[in-house]
């Protein structure tokens, strides 16, 4: 039975992971920190409010002892700085490892990052230098598990929305099609990236990288 902490559960990926971590009858709690609520709600779940992540250490006594992290937070880049993007990414990811890992260094430690990300830092789109270097962060921290995913195309399931009002026009509008798109090798569901986050905390898959079709083969198993 296991404990896990989720961030970025108001989001899409976020809330697919809380919700099948709810349905794992081998996740025994949940602990939720969010910049505002939730609003899900089960006998499992803990939920922690913190506004300015970089103040984690200020509520470390409240996450008990995880024996995972999901780390599904993340922002647009859109209209940032390299400096302001990097602080909201990679010094909240930063914080959160370091808390994490003083807390159970035997912990697995999933990071959502994103198809496209550049482990050697050099692209040219700087949220994938940004998202290289937090990824590179957390695979050198040294926990017993630690992978990244990085999907691209999700479909949304179970009712779950995305927060950026484009994306849930696109998926209206998309949403005939999804039958034929789940049936893709490159598209995944908010499901089965759950799924394979629990997969992780008792199996050791060999890719440290997760993307789509690698979800996708992991969810199926």
């Amino acid at each position: 039975m296991a404990h896990v902490l989720i961030t970025g559960s108001t989001g899409m990926i976020g809330k697919g992971v809380l919700l099948e971590c709810i349905d794992d009858p081998s996740i025994e709690s949940i602990t939720l920190i969010n910049r505002s609520p939730s609003k899900v709600t089960d006998k499992k779940i803990k939920e922690v409010i913190l506004r300015d992540f970089l103040e984690l250490a200020t509520v470390k006594s409240q996450l008990g002892t995880p024996d995972a992290c999901f780390h599904c937070m993340g922002v647009s880049a859109v209209g940032m700085s390299e400096a302001e993007y990097s602080k909201l990414t990679l010094d909240v990811t930063k914080t959160l490892a370091d808390i994490c890992y003083d807390m159970n260094p035997r912990m697995t430690f999933n990071y959502v990052s994103g198809t496209g990300t550049d482990s050697e830092e050099k692209s040219r789109q700087m949220w994938a230098r940004v998202k290289g270097r937090t990824e590179n962060y957390v695979l050198a921290k040294g926990f017993a598990k630690a992978y990244m995913f990085r999907p691209g195309f999700i479909i949304p399931e179970k009712g779950i929305e995305s927060r950026t009002n484009l994306y849930n026009t696109i998926y209206k509008i998309m949403r005939p099609f999804f039958g034929f798109f789940r049936k893709m090798n490159s598209v995944t569901t908010t499901t089965r990236i759950g799924v394979v986050m629990i997969k992780t905390i008792t199996e050791a898959p060999d890719l440290q990288y997760l993307e789509n079709p690698a979800i996708n083969a992991l969810a199926k198993n």
